[in-house]
């Protein structure tokens, strides 16, 4: 940690801000609420906005915001969304609008933050949280979509007084900081659920713990298969119901079904003013970068960011759904902390050809550790650009490349795609 470090100024550029933040703290990841409490109740940051909605969850938890983000836009409502991790530029996690926040609102709230810290250290995530909530503050904005970094009782974002929670699914992820066990997960991400407050749980068969804590505190709990329900219709078409209460004829969104029946019950338990045009045109709008993103058709290229065996079973899934019998080069790098094994093995049934990448940082993985739990047809590569480009010249017309295995992968390849389009 160092303290004797010159903090920048509200007119330094948001690169050198970004710098400061790295050198202010001793670990990148510190779970625990008390710091960061202390600073957000003292700046009057607890209530950003009129209504809050958490969103918790292994997986899913950016396509949940992001559906929700795009029903609330067509409702007429200001909107923003703070979500993390980003894939290329810094600004990314914070939208209003669904517009990423501008480096000169970024710098503005990371000045304030400095300035209302005193002598509290922040890491950059606490920090980053607190500048996102005075962002959509002075922005003004009618409804915050929040997304948890990681786990939920303790997580940054835990301090703000929302108005709904969400736990969109539950596996194991990040053994490191939360364990290898399903009810203390669960039990983590529904720390995020509030007295007397919708908790929609978007988890089939949820570990007990989530209904449990739920009913300890008396949050108003609704768990997918038992308050709300839905079911797809035709290969368009998708049906919902939570009670009396049924919507039919919904278009197929491009992001994960399950998170939009999450999306709806959320919304649905809000006093928000939301009709059912606004969900069908929201469902038709909704787009996340690195979700199921194609971007060229002939071959297809599809970036995901799947990362953990429950994202790669459904990344899996998709493709064999919407690319039958094609020939698959996977493009991959991932992080150590990862389950490495297992998210190889629920993709090596859709893949013919693996292009294995290193990435850099603490927390990469080297492309020789994924290609000990491969047997056939892959080629090792220094840097996932390099696997990247080897893939398109090896690819047919017909094939489908695959981008997946962590946030940095796909945004080290999505940035380069996009400089080559310039």
């Amino acid at each position: 940690m160092s303290q004797n470090v010159i903090p920048p100024q509200a007119t330094s550029s948001l690169a050198v801000w970004l710098d400061y933040l790295n050198t202010i703290h001793s670990t990148s990841i510190d779970l625990g609420l008390e710091r960061v409490e202390r600073v957000a109740k003292q700046a009057n940051l607890t209530k950003p906005a009129p209504f809050t909605i958490t969103v918790a969850g292994t997986n899913g938890k950016g396509s949940t915001c992001a559906l929700m983000e795009a029903i609330l836009l067509d409702a007429g409502y200001k909107v923003g969304v703070y979500s993390s991790p980003h894939l290329i530029r810094y600004n990314e996690r914070v939208r209003i609008n669904g517009v990423d926040a501008a480096d000169q609102l970024h710098v503005e709230a990371f000045d304030f933050v400095e300035r209302a810290r005193g002598e509290t250290t922040l890491s950059l995530f606490e920090f980053g949280t607190l500048a996102a909530l005075r962002i959509f503050q002075t922005e003004k904005v009618d409804v915050v979509l929040l997304e948890v970094g990681l786990g939920g009782r303790l997580d940054a974002t835990n301090v703000v007084q929302h108005d709904v929670s969400i736990i969109t699914s539950l596996a194991i992820d990040h053994v490191d900081w939360l364990g290898s066990d399903i009810n203390v997960i669960g039990y983590e991400k529904a720390g995020i659920f509030r007295s007397g407050k919708p908790a929609i749980c978007g988890q089939p068969q949820a570990p007990g713990t989530v209904a449990a804590h739920a009913d300890d505190i008396g949050a108003d709990l609704h768990q997918v298969g038992i308050q709300y329900n839905y079911k797809i219709v035709n290969e368009t078409t998708w049906q919902w119901n939570s009670g009396p209460y049924n919507l039919d004829d919904l278009p197929i969104p491009q992001l994960p079904l399950p998170n939009a029946a999450t999306a709806l019950m959320a919304l649905g338990s809000s006093d928000l003013d939301i009709s059912d045009i606004n969900i069908v045109n929201g469902l038709k709008n909704a787009r996340l970068a690195g979700r199921m993103q194609v971007i060229q058709r002939d071959p297809v290229v599809l970036f995901d960011v799947a990362h953990n065996p429950h994202s790669a079973h459904y990344l899996a899934e998709k493709i064999a759904q919407q690319y039958p019998n094609r020939t698959v080069h996977m493009v991959i790098a991932m992080l150590h902390d990862k389950d490495i094994k297992s998210t190889l093995a629920e993709l090596e049934p859709i893949t013919s050809f693996w292009y294995v990448a290193s990435l850099t940082g603490p927390r990469a993985a080297k492309a020789s550790e994924l290609c000990e739990h491969l047997t056939d047809n892959f080629i090792a590569f220094a840097k996932p650009v390099t696997a990247f480009k080897a893939a398109l010249t090896n690819a047919a017309k017909d094939d489908v490349i695959i981008v997946a295995g962590s946030f940095h992968t796909v945004g080290e390849i999505l940035e380069y795609w996009q400089q080559q389009g310039e």
